[in-house]
């Protein structure tokens, strides 16, 4: 068995689990592999898992998927057959009864919140760009508040394991906000909810209570009910498994940085008309 560790660039996915007629992140991992000859086309490869599951737009640092791999599937080897936004870049051999999902003892996501001080926000909080001045004091009231040990039964679409402990640190960088989260593990969408419900508050669009509303054991639903962050700014950044150590393959994230840096600077050059646009308003 071998463990790799992948890095993707999310926004043109429909998130990572294989779906049928739609582009994932697992579909494309599963075809390269098929194209291979380490699995069947359609199949997976035996003992196959994967950490975790990410949204449609969300990207990741670190998912780690493991399977029964042949010797010679270097990540390098891996990247041959996948797109340029999607890379491995680092593996592990790893016991026969390894298994991604249920060995992994913490999950860290990264949310980067668009919060300039003084200013409007982006509206990551569902209120369509109708917001308030963002508060940092509120905002880290309400982070303080949603941390620890809490049912999020209101924070998530899931019907069970609602109980969850979940770590947040958070600092400022210059108009962002760099919000990380840590859990054993996370309920659908709970950390975009939660960037959205903190992010109310910080921009005083809700009160401080409404926290202790969403918290309770009451449910709460329909217009009242938290909406989910925006899904881009949202990067799985970590998965811990204690035993397991993973070895770079140099030329495999050298390439990998190539591809995401040229990525950048695309991005960079489409935020640069935005501004132009609204800087000539």
């Amino acid at each position: 068995m071998r463990a790799y560790r992948v890095a993707y660039d999310g926004r043109a996915y429909h998130g990572f689990q294989r779906q049928p007629d739609v582009d994932t992140v697992e579909g494309r991992l599963l075809s390269a592999l098929a194209r291979l000859g380490v699995c069947e086309r359609g199949e997976v490869p035996p003992g196959y898992a994967a950490a975790g599951r990410t949204d449609a737009g969300v990207s990741a640092r670190a998912q780690t998927v493991a399977f029964d791999a042949p010797a010679w599937l270097s990540p390098t080897a891996f990247n041959g057959e996948l797109p340029d936004d999607v890379r491995a870049w680092a593996s592990a051999d790893v016991p026969d009864d390894f298994h991604a999902t249920h060995d992994a003892t913490e999950r860290a996501y990264t949310y980067y919140l668009y919060a300039p001080r003084g200013e409007r926000g982006d509206g990551a909080d569902g209120d369509g760009g109708r917001a308030a001045r963002f508060d940092d004091g509120r905002w880290a009231d309400a982070v303080d508040a949603l941390a620890g040990e809490h049912d999020f039964h209101n924070l998530t679409t899931d019907d069970d394991g609602t109980v969850r402990a979940v770590d947040i640190e958070w600092t400022r960088e210059g108009d962002v906000l760099v919000v990380r989260f840590a859990a054993g593990g996370f309920c659908r969408q709970l950390v975009r909810r939660l960037v959205g419900l903190a992010a109310a508050v910080g921009r005083g669009t809700a009160s401080r209570s409404r926290i202790d509303r969403v918290l309770s054991p009451d449910p709460v639903s329909g217009p009242d009910g938290v909406a989910p962050a925006p899904p881009e700014p949202l990067v799985l950044t970590d998965v811990t498994y204690p035993d397991v150590r993973f070895t770079v393959d140099e030329d495999a994230a050298a390439s990998a940085r190539a591809a995401f840096e040229a990525r950048r600077g695309r991005a960079l050059a489409i935020a640069r008309v935005a501004g132009h646009l609204s800087d000539g308003l």
